[in-house]
Order: structure tokens, then sequence, then C-alpha cells
């Protein structure tokens, strides 16, 4: 290859992960390839959907019609809220029933054994599980069973997965950050509770990790809930307006790399 291969690393964000959308879109219309994707939780979803198959606009256009109703499957409380299983049907449609091997490009998920708290990376295998996963934030979702293990939210050990799409072998690394920790106090749900812990606990990780990118963006999404699906289209925008504002800085990187 004469050009460097590009990784993008997708964060956890819940409903903010639609930023996602935008960045890949501003890359995209500007000419910068996207060969390696990481995702934890949201971000592993839109990649997913992306690495799939899935046109940007036609990502757009699900983003927009989103509803809670989709994955709002209820269970006895045991393990979660959520028996996960509409959402899951879902995320095997929208990926076209493939596997992660089948996948236009390279697409890594990630997810937390909640036994052990190791990481796992689903590298092969149906792509509906690992999202589903990945996905699963405690207490929320009824976590994923794959292979004997209790499989819960990517974001809870990982919230933006730049080292894996390093050993992916990318050489040059955007990461996208979302559901970074700011002080919150529109908290009136146990999912509110449960998401600003999640960002609490892996904010000083996170920072740390952080510069092993290239490129760390940051969209202006922290004013939206998590859990608000009625702000999708000012979500993904805010994506747009903050990848553009590296748009210059990533084709000079690539520049560089070649000469």
């Amino acid at each position: 290859m004469t050009r460097p291969k590009i990784g993008l690393a997708l964060g956890s964000g819940g409903a903010r992960g639609f930023s996602h959308i935008g960045v890949i879109k501003t890359l995209l219309d500007h000419d910068i390839p996207i060969d390696l994707i990481a995702g934890s939780s949201m971000g592993a979803l839109v990649g997913s959907f992306y690495g799939a198959g899935q046109r940007i606009e036609n990502i757009y256009n699900l983003a927009l019609t989103f509803k809670k109703k989709y994955f709002m499957d209820i269970t006895v409380p045991k393990m979660g809220l959520l028996h996960g299983e509409r959402i899951k049907s879902y995320i095997r449609m929208f990926t076209y029933e493939k596997k992660l091997e089948e996948f236009n490009i390279p697409v890594h998920v990630i997810a937390t054994d909640v036994y052990d708290g190791s990481k796992v990376v689903f590298k092969e295998g149906d792509a509906s599980t690992a999202v589903r996963a990945s996905i699963s934030i405690p207490g929320i979702f009824v976590p994923e069973k794959v292979d004997g293990r209790l499989l819960i939210d990517g974001g809870v050990i990982d919230r933006v997965p730049i080292a894996e799409v390093r050993e992916m072998g990318a050489d040059i690394i955007i990461a996208v950050d979302c559901s970074k920790f700011e002080e919150n106090k529109d908290i009136y749900s146990i999912y509110d509770i449960i998401m600003q812990s999640i960002d609490i606990m892996q904010d000083e990780i996170t920072s740390h990790r952080m510069m092993d990118a290239d490129f760390v963006l940051r969209p202006e999404v922290f004013k939206y809930s998590s859990r608000d699906y009625t702000n999708t289209s000012e979500i993904i925008a805010a994506g747009e307006f903050e990848a553009k504002q590296y748009v210059k800085q990533i084709q000079q990187k690539i520049k560089d790399w070649k000469e």
C-alpha cells in the first residue's frame, strides 16, 4: 500500500455516539480513507453498520429514525431491565446477517467479561452477537452470554479502543471520544446514574490512553443526554463539525507519511 492505513477508534456514549456518523461522513467527504475500525458500545454499533457495507447516508437515515422502542423489550429484572433480543435483531438486519470476518473492512468489537474483568475483543463470528455484547450497559441490558462468558458494555473496560486499532495495523489513528465525563446535574433515572458512573470511572484512565492516538476528536455533545434519541441530527452535526476542524491536519499527516 502506497499510503498509510487509517484506523478509527470509536468510543462509547449512548445516544451521543451518533456523532460517530458525522465524523465518518466528513472523513469520506474529504477523501480520507477508513481502513480499520475498533469500537466500544455505540462506537461498535455505528462502526459495524459501516463496516458491514451500509452507505453512510443510510446510517444517517437509520439514526434519524431510531426509537427507543427498537430496544425496549423489558424483562423481569434480575441481571438487567432489558432483554436485548429486539436490538440484537435490529443489528442483525443492518449488518446484513454478516460475520465480522465478512465485513468490507476489518471491524473489532470490544466487550467486558463481567466474571474476570478482562477485555474481550471480537474479531470474527456473528456481528450481531458481538455488538449486542458491546452495548450491554450493566444494569440496563441483560449481559450477553458467549462461550461461557457473561459480557457487558465495552465502554466499561475500554471507552475508546485506541490500542486495539494500533494492534490491527493502523499507521494513523483517529480516536473519537463522545463520552468524556463532565459535571452533570441532569440525573433523573437509573440509566443516567449508570452512564454517569461509567464515565467517571473511565475518565482518568482514558485521558492517559488518548496519548497513543494521532488525533483525538471530541464532538461537543456532552450537553445531550446519553439516553436522548430526539436530538440525533444535532449530535451528528456536532460530529461533522469536530471532524472538519481536523481535516487539513489529517491530510497533512497522510502526505508526510507518503513522503
